[in-house]
C-alpha cells in the first residue's frame, strides 16, 4: 500500500496544475508592469515583486516593469531643502527638480529594483526612456480653473512630460536576451530637456506600443471598489463612465482608470488595477480563476 502524502504538497501541485493553462495562454506575451506605492518601500513586498516578475520570465512570459518613485523624490528634495508643489495630483517640475527625479528614479531606485531581481534568481537592466531613443517626450499641458473669475487658465508644470513617441526595440531587444527591462519614467524632449513622466502614463503608453497581454498598476487599494466597499472584478469602458458619473470612482483612481483605457483603445488587450500590498497578487491574478484585482477590457 502506497504511503500517503503530505496534503500541503498535494495542494502545491494542484495549484501548478491548475495554472497550467494560464501558462499555455500567455506563453512568448508581454506584460507590462508599473511598480510603485507602499509595495516598493516594503523589503518583503519588494521581494515578492521580484519573485514574481522571475517566475514569469522563467515560465516564458516577458515582463516589462515601469516603476514611480514619487514618495522617494519628494524625500530627496525635502532633505535639499526644496519645496514640492502638486497640480492635478503631478509635481511641478523646474530645472532642479527634474535633476533630482532623474537621480532618484534612474539611480537609485531602478538599481534597487534591478538588485531585488537579481537576488531572486533574475536578470534585469535597468533603463530609462533616454536609453537607445526609447521614448520622446512631449510638456504636458493643463488647465485649471480660477476660483474667482471661474475662467481657465493654462498651467505652467515646468518639466512635466507624457510620452509623444514609443520606440520598442531596446525593450524587445532585452527581453529577447533573457532579460527583464526595468525603465524609469524620465525622457528627453524634441526640445533636449529631459523631462519627468508619470509612471502610470509611462506604463500605459509602452504597454499600448508593445501590444502587451496585459498592464498591471500595483497600487495601494485592493482595485475598484463599488459603493459598499466590495471588489468589482470587471469593467468595460461604459462601467467606468458610469462609475465616475454616480462618484463610486473618483480621486486618485479617475487618472489611473484613464490610463487604463487609454491602454486598451490603444493595443493592450486588457489592463488590471491591483492591490501591491498583497503578496504575490500578481500571481493570483493571472494564474487563478478568481483574480485578484478589477480588469479593464475595451470590449
Amino acid at each position: 500500500m502506497p504511503t500517503p502524502l503530505d496534503p500541503a504538497l498535494l495542494a502545491k501541485a494542484a495549484t501548478l496544475v491548475d495554472a497550467l493553462p494560464y501558462m499555455q495562454r500567455y506563453a512568448g506575451r508581454t506584460f507590462v508592469v508599473k511598480y510603485g506605492g507602499h509595495a516598493m518601500g516594503d523589503p518583503e513586498l519588494a521581494r515578492d515583486f521580484a519573485e514574481d516578475v522571475v517566475l514569469l520570465k522563467a515560465v516564458g512570459i516577458n515582463p516589462v516593469v515601469v516603476h514611480g518613485g514619487g514618495p522617494q523624490i519628494g524625500a530627496m528634495l525635502k532633505t535639499m531643502g526644496v519645496e514640492s508643489r502638486f497640480i492635478d495630483g503631478l509635481r511641478v517640475t523646474d530645472a532642479q527638480t527634474a535633476q533630482v527625479a532623474e537621480m532618484v528614479l534612474s539611480g537609485a531606485i531602478n538599481k534597487e529594483i534591478v538588485g531585488w531581481i537579481a537576488q531572486s534568481g533574475g536578470r534585469a537592466m535597468g533603463l530609462s526612456g533616454k536609453d537607445g531613443g526609447m521614448v520622446r517626450a512631449r510638456k504636458v499641458s493643463r488647465t485649471m480653473k480660477d476660483p474667482d473669475s471661474n475662467i481657465e487658465k493654462a498651467v505652467d508644470l515646468g518639466f512635466v512630460g507624457e510620452p509623444d513617441k514609443i520606440d520598442i526595440s531596446v525593450i524587445e531587444t532585452v527581453s529577447a536576451a533573457g532579460m527583464i527591462p526595468v525603465i524609469a519614467p524620465i525622457a528627453p524632449g524634441a526640445d533636449g530637456q529631459t523631462y519627468n513622466i508619470n509612471a502610470d502614463t509611462m506604463a500605459g503608453s509602452i504597454a499600448a506600443a508593445l501590444g502587451a497581454a496585459r498592464l498591471f498598476l500595483l497600487t495601494d487599494v485592493a482595485g475598484v471598489l463599488d459603493k459598499q466597499g466590495e471588489l468589482l472584478t470587471d469593467l468595460r469602458p461604459a462601467d467606468v463612465a458610469r462609475l465616475q458619473k454616480d462618484g463610486t470612482i473618483s480621486g486618485g483612481m479617475i487618472p489611473k482608470l484613464e490610463t487604463c483605457l487609454h491602454a486598451v483603445a490603444a493595443g493592450c488587450e486588457a489592463a488590471v488595477v491591483l492591490d501591491g500590498r498583497v503578496s504575490h497578487a500578481m500571481l493570483l491574478e493571472i494564474f487563478t480563476q478568481e483574480g485578484a484585482g478589477t480588469l479593464i477590457r475595451a470590449a
